[in-house]
């Protein structure tokens, strides 16, 4: 039987994965496809999203096509949360036509593309190309990543986390191992220093790997699909840092709160109540679903920092309860004081 052809997409947290993905089920072009969701935290926000868009046959159920790993960092947890999801993938490999991983920020790529060398998968799938992400307007301010704390909650939160890489590096080893970078949020900056970002980036690159500029995650899947690149069979020509890294020591005061409410609020409202609750807590990151009176379609809120971006994904299924679902990652959060604090200013 042939082998599943699987994408594998990297990049920092914020820098645009699940848009991208999300892109990609909404324009598949009649493939099958499923999805692995590295996610962060309890409450699969990212997963859920993807499973709104994904295009099924009638008789067919969208939440086996995709699938979330949300016990820590994915190239850490391979043998224990990858493998055995990679498994049971493959029972199914004559009904799929790719997979597609999306990575969480702080995965290295190489100890996850070391798996497909495994006998258990070797013969069923094989790696068809790794993707980074990089952030175009996070560059232009001389940073990797759009809101370093929040990268850091990520890394501290996550127990199974089993090596402690300098940003630098980590990013690094992200562009070693790609076979494409898509450079997002090319809209937020002026072209000169897109050009300069670009230049920068290229020579950071192993030779031959392109850079293709992407904004809103709106790419042809033909470009991203189909490498072809057998990664795996050519893991020593992509070098990276970190084969093995001392365990570090596990933040306690970094936690999420996650707040599920049973009424709606007016998009506008609700924006200034987060903005001032990321003023008096330290708050890096939020995302969710809210309910909006007299609206039926379902509002998809998404923070970093001070930044929030809003949009409508689908309709309210008719047995679908409407509730407000938010998702608080910080330091130190109190859940009592958040939940007061949407019990203060519903409406």
């Amino acid at each position: 039987m042939h082998k599943v052809p699987v994408t594998v997409i990297t990049g920092f947290l914020g820098s645009g994965k699940t848009t991208l993905v999300r892109h990609l089920l909404q324009n598949n072009q009649g493939r099958r496809i499923a999805v692995l969701v590295n996610e962060f935290g309890e409450v699969g926000i990212d997963g859920e999203l993807l499973r709104s868009c994904r295009v099924c046959d009638e008789d067919e159920d969208p939440n086996n096509n995709i699938l979330e790993l949300a016990n820590g960092c994915l190239c850490c947890t391979v043998q224990e949360e990858f493998l055995p999801t990679m498994q049971a993938l493959l029972k199914r490999r004559d009904r799929l036509d790719c997979i597609l991983i999306e990575t969480s920020g702080l995965a290295l790529p190489k100890p996850l593309v070391q798996a497909f060398r495994w006998p258990e998968i070797r013969t069923g799938a094989t790696v068809d190309g790794v993707m980074t992400v990089v952030d175009c307007e996070a560059l232009s301010h001389g940073q990797f990543v759009g809101n370093l704390g929040a990268l850091e909650s990520q890394r501290q939160a996550d127990d199974s986390l089993e090596h402690e890489t300098p940003i630098e590096e980590l990013f690094e080893d992200q562009l070693a191992c790609a076979d494409l970078v898509l450079l997002t949020k090319v809209d937020r900056v002026d072209l000169q220093t897109r050009n300069q970002v670009q230049q920068w980036l290229q020579k950071e690159l192993p030779n031959g790997v392109k850079i293709v500029t992407c904004q809103n995650g709106e790419i042809s899947p033909e470009l991203l699909l189909g490498f072809n690149a057998a990664v795996e069979d050519h893991l020593d020509s992509r070098s990276s840092h970190h084969d093995t890294e001392a365990e570090h020591e596990h933040d306690d005061h970094i936690n999420s709160v996650h707040v599920v409410l049973d009424h709606g609020f007016e998009p506008g409202k609700l924006i200034d109540c987060l903005q001032s609750l990321v003023q008096e807590y330290e708050i890096y990151r939020i995302k969710g679903f809210v309910a909006v009176p007299n609206k039926a379609m379902r509002l998809v809120v998404q923070g970093v920092g001070n930044r929030f971006e809003t949009f409508y994904d689908r309709l309210w299924q008719p047995q679908e309860p409407r509730q407000t679902r938010l998702v608080f990652i910080g330091r130190s959060l109190p859940q009592t004081m958040l939940h007061q604090a949407f019990a203060l200013d519903r409406r």
